[in-house]
């Protein structure tokens, strides 16, 4: 440390620190009122403390010793409030809130094992699909941690198996609807902007925050492209980027979807004239806003409840969809590319389903045929 003598009278403090990063020499400074061995005193402590700090900013993304759960958690939530959407974020909130419930807020992480975070879950006596859930949320938590420089080794994430979940399996076909129930529950819907929605969402694949946020210069008749690059946030109701980057993408308007997006053009123009309002929404609602998510949730749900048994929920019809794509033969890498998925489970599961359901049908149909025995 060395000082300087100012001509006001007052007396800087320097000192010089390393940046790790770079090996460049910075400087620090601090005034004092006069070069005492007290204020000498006093620079050197400020001087140390404005040191420590600059090399904490420099070097924050590194491994902390003894870093606790509530420690990491807290700055995953950090990145992701400027790195995700405002839903995902939320979602993610209160998913860490669960995982610090039962794995211990205070719980060193170098510490938790494989066999301790299995144990504490197993504990909670949850479905398998949530502690599938809570699975997937923790090894999402911890990899960023290592891919952000807190944690050293993480192979013991890779341990940890999913539960088997007997439920999810026999439930794939709850998943999606037929086409025959597709057209039935149509049919019942009294709502005809509801009804507009269900089938646009069945026959395009696109997410209902999708098709709510679509503007009608997204939807280009005359080249046959909806171009996808944002989505409604019903609880926060905003705005915002899609999920994914892949979901940014420009989906083909096929002749059966042409035929509804006019009639749907046509619809709202009606209503908008009618009402006297204004809106640059695809599909707005009776005042030129944003569509009810809610509203018409439940009235999906209540629909299909009433006609199937099935809790059916918007979803279902991003489901339908592939399910409906497969029954024509579409490939899986073009209908994952229609959807937006860089990989999605969900959509291999039904694809294989339906094509495995279509060729158990063609080996039955052809099963007793005779062609060269006498009949």
């Amino acid at each position: 440390m060395w000082c300087e003598t100012l001509p006001n009278g007052k007396v800087k403090f320097v000192e010089r620190y390393e940046d790790p990063l770079t090996g460049k020499l910075h400087r620090v400074s601090v005034l004092m009122d006069k070069d005492t061995r007290s204020t000498r005193k006093q620079a050197q402590t400020a001087l140390n403390d404005k040191i420590e700090k600059k090399l904490q900013e420099l070097c924050a993304p590194v491994k902390k010793e003894d870093l606790k759960l509530s420690e990491l958690v807290e700055l995953y939530r950090k990145d992701q409030k400027s790195t995700v959407a405002l839903s995902t974020y939320q979602r993610n909130y209160f998913a860490t809130e669960s995982l610090m419930r039962i794995l211990g807020k205070n719980t060193i992480v170098d510490r938790i094992t494989a066999g301790y975070a299995r144990e504490r879950l197993a504990a909670q006596n949850e479905k398998p699909g949530t502690t599938n859930e809570r699975i997937t949320r923790l090894k999402a938590l911890v990899r960023w941690g290592y891919e952000n420089d807190y944690i050293d080794d993480i192979r013991w994430i890779d341990k940890i198996k999913k539960f088997k979940d007997e439920e999810k399996a026999h439930k794939l076909e709850e998943k999606y609807l037929e086409s025959n129930e597709l057209r039935i529950l149509l049919d019942s819907m009294t709502i005809e902007k509801w009804r507009f929605l269900t089938e646009f969402t069945a026959l395009s694949g696109l997410r209902i925050g999708e098709a709510i946020a679509l503007n009608t210069s997204d939807v280009d008749l005359k080249n046959r492209i909806i171009t996808v690059s944002k989505t409604y946030d019903p609880v926060n109701k905003t705005v915002g980027s899609p999920k994914t980057a892949t979901s940014n993408r420009e989906v083909y308007i096929q002749d059966e979807l042409l035929t509804l997006c006019k009639k749907i053009l046509l619809f709202m123009k009606k209503e908008r004239f009618a009402r006297g309002y204004q809106s640059q929404i695809f599909m707005s609602n009776s005042n030129g806003d944003y569509m009810n998510y809610y509203s018409y949730n439940k009235c999906l749900r209540e629909n299909a409840e009433k006609l199937f048994g099935k809790s059916v929920t918007t979803h279902f019809m991003r489901h339908t969809h592939v399910a409906l794509m497969a029954e024509q033969g579409i490939q899986l890498d073009i209908i994952s590319r229609r959807l937006g998925h860089a990989d999605s489970k969900v959509t291999r599961d039904i694809y294989f389903h339906v094509t495995k359901k279509m060729k158990e049908r063609d080996n039955a149909a052809i099963a007793n045929i005779r062609i060269l025995q006498e009949q």
